[in-house]
Parts: structure tokens; C-alpha cells; sequence
């Protein structure tokens, strides 16, 4: 079959032949129609995510959606290595298979899924409730822009959109966001909007896409001096890391308030969690499409395309 497959880490996949997959028990083959290029694929077929696989010539892809041997319409995940979803044909458990509703189309669900999963198994990572107040760092992403729609869909009382991309920012106050912080000043004066949020109304949920620096200075705004404060609780949430891996944290920080730090992602989230919130997110999507920007490309593209900016659009690549 013709698939995308990764031979070397650091360097883009190539368009090339790899051999079918084959069912074994359990398992389904499933016909690809889409697969989306999100930031995980990248980091795992690069090596450098925590559960990238050492096994190579590999197959990239972490989800995608495509047809049954008996035609029926799945969004799936979780194949078995070296099989991605960036290929004509992939292997999955058949309960890591879902039916996708007929009012949703290929591409969006492949663009989808990853990114909007990720914030609402985070809000319910965090024991998130409607009434609660959520702020995003890193809003201007896919994810983000996705965390910022299910965060108010989910009934949450004010959210702070964060990122850099400023035209994304004002769209986003289109879309839920109360309030918006930009991320592209100086660090004090990010320091400072953070902290003017923070006395307007205190964040009960934080939502991180990228740790690194905006982290930090989020942490800074938030670190009470003095005494004589009730401590409020605080539960941040880290899902990503595109700011980078690292942060410098005060042991005051943690000291000084009501701060839970916690991260949602593989390992700390099991399959069956996932996929449960994966179902739930289907049906909400059903009942009223959440907005993406998506663009499409031929599978055939793929080194080409591999290392192309985001923009707050997601790719998909269809074989």
C-alpha cells in the first residue's frame, strides 16, 4: 500500500510503499479517508515525545477516520505500531472504532478530534463544573482556539483566551472569550495583564498549550505576596509544550496559594478515559459543529508539508 513512513528521525516522512497491516484478533482494518497533522504526530515520529517508539521504518499518524471492511464510517485511533493512520490502510482494536455522525464531514473530523479531545479531557482532568472560570494559554492554536469553544459550551462562566497571533485573538472573542491577554508584549507588561484578569476574576481552571516563558509569567501574576490571603484554588492543567519543555518555578508559588498543578495527556489519562471523552466531544460536535479552519492535501504531499507553520489551521492529509 502507499502510506507516509518515517525512516529516520529528524527528517520528514516519505511518500513510498509499506506493507499492508493484517487483522489480527480483535483488531479491524480500517480504509483511510483522512488523517490530521497535529502536533503530537510530529513529536512522535521525530522522537521526541515521551512515548515515541523506537521501532523504524514507522508509519506516523496518531488518529483518522476511515471505513470498515464493512463500509461503515469510524473515526479511530491507537493503531498498532509501526502502523499510523498516514497511510491507505491502517489496523486498529475494533473498540478503539466509533460511527461518526453522517453531519460531519471527513476532513473536519480528522482535523478535529486530537486537538478538541484534548481540552475537554483536561476540563475533566481538572474536575471541571459549569459556574467555573477557565483562562487558555495558548489560545490562538487549533487546540486552543477548540479549548477556548469547549469551555463555554461546557458552561463556563468567563474565559481568557491567551496567544500571540492577534487577528486569531479578536475572532476568538467571536467565539467565547470574555477576555483576551496577547502574548507577543514584553514579559511585564504579559505579567501585568495577567494579573489585571486575575483581580477581575480569579481563574479556578488553567489550560496550558505552552509552557515555557508565558507559563512562568502566568505563575508570576498569580503568586500572592504578603499575608493574610484565603488561598484559592487553582488547577493547571499542562497539555503542551510549544513555548518549550521547561520552566523555572518559585517554591513560593506553590506555597503562596491554592495552586494544583497537574498534566493530561498520555499516561496520566488512560484509553478508556480518552475515548470516552472523544465520544462525548462526537456528540456535541453533532449537535452544533464546533468552528476549525482545516485545509486538505494529498497524502502524496507529505515531505513537502511535513514542517508547515500551523497558523491556526490544521492539515489533513487524505491517501
Amino acid at each position: 500500500m502507499n502510506a507516509a513512513v518515517v525512516h529516520a528521525f529528524h527528517v520528514p516522512p516519505r511518500y513510498t510503499s509499506f506493507a499492508e497491516p493484517v487483522a489480527t484478533e480483535g483488531d479491524v482494518l480500517v480504509k483511510v479517508s483522512a488523517a490530521g497533522l497535529h502536533r503530537v504526530v510530529k513529536s512522535l515520529a521525530d522522537g521526541t515525545h515521551y512515548a515515541s517508539s523506537e521501532m523504524l521504518p514507522l508509519i506516523p499518524g496518531v488518529d483518522g477516520v476511515g471505513r470498515l471492511e464493512d463500509g461503515t464510517r469510524v473515526y479511530f485511533g491507537m493503531s498498532r505500531t509501526p502502523f499510523g493512520t498516514f497511510a491507505e490502510c491502517s489496523v486498529t482494536a475494533r473498540d478503539m472504532c466509533m460511527p461518526v455522525p453522517e453531519t460531519l464531514d471527513d476532513v473536519t473530523v480528522a482535523a478535529m478530534m486530537n486537538p478538541g479531545m484534548s481540552s475537554w479531557a483536561a476540563l475533566l482532568r481538572a474536575q471541571f463544573v459549569a459556574g467555573e472560570s477557565v483562562l487558555i494559554l495558548g489560545a490562538t492554536g487549533v487546540a486552543g482556539q477548540l479549548a477556548v469553544q469547549v469551555a463555554k459550551r461546557l458552561g463556563a462562566r468567563r474565559v481568557v483566551a491567551a496567544g500571540r497571533n492577534p487577528q486569531v485573538l479578536e475572532e476568538l472573542k467571536q467565539r467565547g472569550a470574555d477576555a483576551v491577554v496577547s502574548l507577543s508584549q514584553g514579559r511585564e507588561a504579559v505579567v501585568s495583564s495577567f494579573r489585571g484578569e486575575w483581580v477581575k476574576d480569579r481563574f479556578d481552571v488553567v489550560l496550558d498549550y505552552v509552557w515555557g516563558d508565558p507559563a512562568e509569567s502566568l505563575l508570576e501574576a498569580i503568586s500572592q505576596k504578603g499575608r493574610g490571603y484565603a488561598a484559592s484554588r487553582i488547577r493547571f492543567v499542562q497539555v503542551g509544550a510549544s513555548a518549550g519543555p521547561t520552566i523555572a518555578l518559585a517554591a513560593a508559588t506553590l506555597r503562596s496559594g491554592g495552586l494544583e498543578m497537574i498534566g493530561s495527556g498520555f499516561g496520566s489519562v488512560s484509553m478508556e478515559q480518552i475515548f470516552a471523552a472523544i465520544a462525548e466531544f462526537l456528540r456535541e460536535a453533532e449537535k452544533e459543529p464546533f468552528q476549525i479552519k482545516t485545509t486538505a492535501a494529498p497524502l502524496s504531499e507529505i515531505k513537502a508539508l511535513w514542517n508547515s507553520a500551523e497558523q491556526g489551521v490544521r492539515l489533513v492529509f487524505q491517501p
